[in-house]
């Protein structure tokens, strides 16, 4: 996980600032606060899924491919049955 920082992207990482980005959590989720958001725009822009702690909107944004968030997503689904 890299910290949406400047010093990442003096590194040759990408960076995206979370507060750019437009958040969304599943309609299942309820107030338990265990819950992560991803962004589905930027998603489909970009190839890759940026995912982060519901709880923690200013904290890390986790990259993920999307076949990883897939197999992330169909895991919970499978485990909440």
């Amino acid at each position: 996980m890299i910290p949406p920082t400047k010093s990442a992207a003096t590194k040759g990482h990408s960076v995206i600032t979370p507060e750019h980005l437009r958040w969304q959590k599943s309609s299942y989720s309820g107030n338990g606060g265990v819950c992560v958001e991803w962004a589905p725009s930027y998603a489909l822009a970009h190839g890759v899924v940026p995912v982060r702690d519901s709880k923690r909107s200013d904290g890390l944004v986790l990259m993920v491919s999307a076949a990883a968030f897939t197999g992330l997503v169909t895991m919970a689904r499978d485990t909440s049955r």
